[in-house]
C-alpha cells in the first residue's frame, strides 16, 4: 500500500513536487511590498516573505513540501505516529527540515527556531487551553497562518468550517503560492489535483449504489469520527460514497455506537495513526458485539487510510482515488444501500 501511495502521489505532483524529480521555479527571495491574504475570513498582511517557517503536524508540513518550500522552513512539530514518511514524494523535505518536537508546537519551540511565521491550525497546534494562539504569537512579533480546514476553533459546534474541505486545500495552496512567490507552482498543483479528482468522480457509483461510509478514527466506548466539516466528508463523497455522519454539524467529533448500528454503514474506513495500529482497530471492530450485524462488519468491508490522507493535505487526491477504487468494488458487488 505504501508503494502504491508513493506512485499515486508522484503521479499527482509530477509537475510540482521536487521529491519526484520535477523542475520547479525557485521561490521569490523578497517582495517589494507587503502581501495581504484572506485567511479564515480575515485579511492578514505580511510585511515580508517568511524565511523561517515553523509548521505543526504532517498535513500542514507537507503543504509546504509539496510547494517546494522546505528551504523556507526552520522546522516542524509532529508526533511520530503518522506512518512511514520515507515513501512520500516529499521525503527530501523531511530529510532537510529539522524535526523540532514529537508533540505539538510550543512558544519555546517557535522562539528557539527563530521563526518568522507559524503555520498551524485550530486543533492542529493552535489551542486556547495552553495559550498557543495566533494572538499570543502576534504579541511576540511572530505572524501566523491558520489552516483553512480548521478556521473555527470549535467553541460551538455551529462555528466549524467556512468552506468545503477541498476548497480549503486549494485556498491554502493559492495563498501560500502568493505569499512565497510560487503562484505558478501552486496553480499547477491545484489543476492536477482537480483533474485527478474529476476522473474519480466520473467513475463513482450513483444514486442508491453509493455505499455509506463510517469513518473510524479511534475510541472503544464511543467512536471518534468525522462530521461534514472535516476533510473525510468530501474525500468520501468524491470517492463515490456517503459519509454516515454527514448530518453532524461538526468536524472531528465523538458519536455513539448506537447511531452507527442504526445507520448500518456499508463500509468502515479506519484512520491509521496513534498507539493503536490499524490492524488492532480492525480487530476491535470485527469483535465488538454491538457491531456484529452491521453490514460493513458482517461482510468485512473495512478499508484503511493514513492520518495524512484524512486531514487537509496534498495526499487528499490520492486518498480519494484509492478509496474510490475500493467503493466501486463494493458497489459492483451490491454493497451500496444509498
Amino acid at each position: 500500500m505504501r508503494k502504491l501511495l508513493t506512485a499515486a502521489l508522484c503521479l499527482a505532483t509530477t509537475v510540482t513536487a521536487t521529491g519526484c524529480g520535477a523542475t520547479v521555479e525557485p521561490p521569490a527571495d523578497s517582495k517589494s511590498s507587503a502581501i495581504t491574504l484572506s485567511n479564515c475570513d480575515h485579511k492578514v498582511t505580511y510585511d515580508k516573505v517568511p524565511r523561517r517557517v515553523v509548521t505543526n503536524d504532517v498535513g500542514i508540513t507537507e503543504l509546504m513540501f509539496a510547494l517546494g518550500l522546505e528551504d523556507r522552513m526552520a522546522g516542524f512539530a509532529m508526533p511520530d505516529d503518522k506512518g512511514d514518511l520515507s515513501g512520500v514524494p516529499w521525503k527530501d523535505g523531511y530529510n532537510k527540515v529539522k524535526w523540532l518536537s514529537k508533540d505539538q508546537l510550543t512558544r519555546e519551540n517557535v522562539l528557539d527556531a527563530r521563526a518568522d511565521l507559524v503555520f498551524a491550525g485550530w486543533n492542529y497546534g493552535f489551542r486556547d487551553d495552553s495559550g498557543f494562539t495566533p494572538d499570543a504569537l502576534k504579541k511576540l512579533g511572530i505572524p501566523s497562518y491558520v489552516l483553512t480546514e480548521s478556521c473555527r476553533n470549535g467553541r460551538t459546534k455551529t462555528s466549524r468550517g467556512i468552506m468545503p474541505p477541498l476548497d480549503a486545500l486549494y485556498a491554502d495552496l493559492t495563498n501560500l503560492g502568493k505569499l512565497f512567490g510560487v503562484e505558478q507552482r501552486a496553480a499547477a498543483l491545484i489543476a492536477d489535483f482537480k483533474k485527478q479528482i474529476a476522473g474519480v468522480r466520473a467513475k463513482a457509483p450513483r444514486g442508491e449504489d453509493r455505499p455509506t461510509v463510517f469513518l473510524y478514527d479511534s475510541g472503544q466506548d464511543q467512536p471518534f469520527t468525522s462530521g461534514r466539516y472535516a476533510a473525510p466528508e468530501q474525500i468520501i463523497t468524491e470517492a463515490g460514497g456517503t459519509n454516515l455522519m454527514h448530518d453532524v454539524a461538526d468536524s472531528w467529533t465523538t458519536v455513539g455506537w448506537e447511531s452507527v448500528v442504526e445507520r448500518d454503514p456499508d463500509v468502515i474506513v479506519i484512520c491509521d495513526y496513534g498507539d493503536v495500529s490499524a490492524e488492532q482497530k480492525k480487530k476491535f471492530l470485527l469483535s465488538y458485539a454491538p457491531l456484529r450485524n452491521v453490514s460493513a462488519v458482517k461482510h468485512r468491508r473495512i478499508f484503511t487510510l493514513d492520518y495524512a490522507d484524512l486531514v487537509e493535505s496534498p495526499r487528499n487526491p490520492s486518498a480519494i482515488a484509492r478509496l474510490g477504487a475500493y467503493l466501486r468494488t463494493v458497489a459492483a458487488g451490491g454493497g451500496g444501500k444509498g
